[in-house]
C-alpha cells in the first residue's frame, strides 16, 4: 500500500507540475499578480497531496517586504514555506544548474546568490534590496546547508548581507533597513504520532543522501505534521550589526524548535505574534 499511494502521488505530482509550468511562466511574462498567488495555491496543493498537515504559529509578514530566515531540513521547507505566505527564495547560484529546482526557483522569481565571488555580492545585495522595496517577502536559509531536522546549527552572517540596505526613511527621519522575520520550522510527527530523532531523517535530505531515493522513502513514509513559528520582526536599526541580527534570529529559530520538539502541539512562544498554532486552511479565493 505504501509503494500504490507513493506511485499515485508522485504521478499526480508530475501531472499537476506540468500543468502549472506554463501558467507560471505566463503570469511570469505578463506581470500578472497571478505570478505571486499561484505558486501559494499551488504549493498548498502539494501539501495536501503529500500529507503534510502545517500548523501555523504566529503572523507572516505580507503587506511589505520582508526577509524571511529559517532552518532548513531539505526540499520538503519549500512546500511548507510556499503553502504558508507568498514568497520567494534566495537560493545559492549552483541551484540555478540543478535540473528542474532551477526551473521552479526562477519561476518563483528566486534570487540567486553568489557566495564565492565577492565582486559579484553586491550585485545580489542590490537585487534583493531592489525586490524588498517592491513589497517581496524573500526567505533566506543561513545555515547555509540543511541538516537533519534535530538542531539548527550556526546562521551565517555573511549570507545576510541585505539586512544592511536601506528601504526608506521613517517618520521620525531616521534611515530605515531591510525587516527580517525568524522562521522556524519544526518536523512533529508521522502519521499522526509524534516523530522521534531516529525518524525525521525520512523527512530530512542533507549530507550526502541520493535526491530520488530519499523523496521516494519520504513519500513512503506518510503523512507529515510540520509547525512553523513566524517570530516578531528584528531589524539592523535596533540589532545594531548584521552578525547580532544574525545572531538574535539563530537564537529565536532554535528556541521556537526546541520549544515545539519538547512538547508536540505547545503554543507559541511568548513573543510569538499570534495566538496559537492554527491548522492551515484552503487558499483564499
Amino acid at each position: 500500500m505504501p509503494t500504490l499511494r507513493a506511485f499515485f502521488i508522485l504521478a499526480t505530482f508530475l501531472l499537476a507540475t506540468l500543468a502549472s509550468i506554463p501558467v507560471q511562466w505566463v503570469s511570469l511574462r505578463l506581470r500578472l499578480k497571478l505570478r505571486k498567488t499561484y505558486p501559494h495555491v499551488y504549493h498548498r496543493f502539494l501539501c495536501k497531496l503529500f500529507g503534510i498537515r502545517v500548523s501555523v504559529i504566529g503572523k507572516p509578514i505580507q503587506d511589505r517586504g520582508v526577509l524571511m530566515v529559517a532552518n532548513h531540513s531539505g526540499y520538503f521547507d519549500i512546500l511548507i514555506m510556499s503553502a504558508t505566505a507568498r514568497v520567494s527564495f534566495v537560493a545559492k547560484s549552483e541551484v540555478a544548474r540543478w535540473p528542474f529546482i532551477g526551473l521552479m526557483t526562477r519561476l518563483q522569481e528566486g534570487i540567486f546568490v553568489e557566495r564565492e565571488r565577492r565582486s559579484l555580492a553586491g550585485k545580489s545585495r542590490d537585487e534583493i534590496r531592489r525586490r524588498l522595496l517592491a513589497g517581496d517577502a524573500l526567505v533566506l536559509f543561513p545555515e547555509g546547508t540543511s541538516t537533519d531536522g534535530n538542531r539548527v546549527i550556526a546562521f551565517k552572517s555573511a549570507l545576510m548581507g541585505a539586512v544592511e540596505s536601506e528601504v526608506g526613511t521613517g517618520a521620525d527621519g531616521h534611515v530605515q533597513h531591510v525587516p527580517v522575520q525568524p522562521v522556524t520550522i519544526s518536523y512533529v510527527g508521522l502519521h499522526g504520532m509524534p516523530m522521534g530523532r531516529e525518524n525525521r531523517p525520512l523527512v530530512a535530505w542533507y549530507g550526502d543522501m541520493e535526491l530520488m531515493s530519499h523523496i521516494w522513502e519520504a513519500v513512503k513514509a506518510g503523512p507529515l505534521d510540520v509547525v512553523v513559528e513566524f517570530h516578531p520582526l528584528l531589524s539592523i536599526d535596533s540589532a545594531g550589526s548584521r552578525k547580532r541580527i544574525a545572531t538574535l534570529a539563530e537564537a529565536a529559530v532554535r528556541a521556537g524548535q526546541r520549544r515545539v520538539l519538547n512538547g508536540y502541539g505547545v503554543g507559541p512562544s511568548p513573543e510569538a505574534d499570534g495566538t496559537g498554532p492554527e491548522t492551515l486552511a484552503e487558499p483564499p479565493a
